[in-house]
């Protein structure tokens, strides 16, 4: 869905995602991490640890700003060790601020 950034006026292409994080990723502050690399990229969603032991991403932007996004959470913070990060489309997501859960 296309959204208006005021700055620019003009359309930018908007798509979320949804990522799973697997490995290390859990007692590392790998969600608080992932919530500065957003916003540092001007991404909304949020980030939620999983029963399982993965850590579950939504993000939605600027297409080129999700991939650095989806790039970054293979490495993570410095004590995280990723193994594997999954990722696929979804419709929507949040459009305002980056939660943590």
């Amino acid at each position: 869905m296309p959204w208006v950034n005021s700055s620019w006026r003009s359309y930018v292409a908007r798509i979320c995602v949804r990522c799973l994080v697997s490995g290390r990723v859990q007692g590392v502050w790998f969600r608080d991490s992932t919530r500065r690399k957003a916003e540092e990229l001007g991404i909304t969603g949020s980030a939620a640890n999983l029963r399982d032991g993965r850590v579950e991403v939504i993000a939605c932007g600027e297409p080129v700003s999700v991939e650095r996004l989806k790039d970054w959470l293979w490495q993570g913070p410095p004590a995280a060790e990723v193994t594997s990060v999954d990722c696929e489309t979804i419709p929507e997501g949040p459009v305002a601020g980056f939660g943590i859960a």
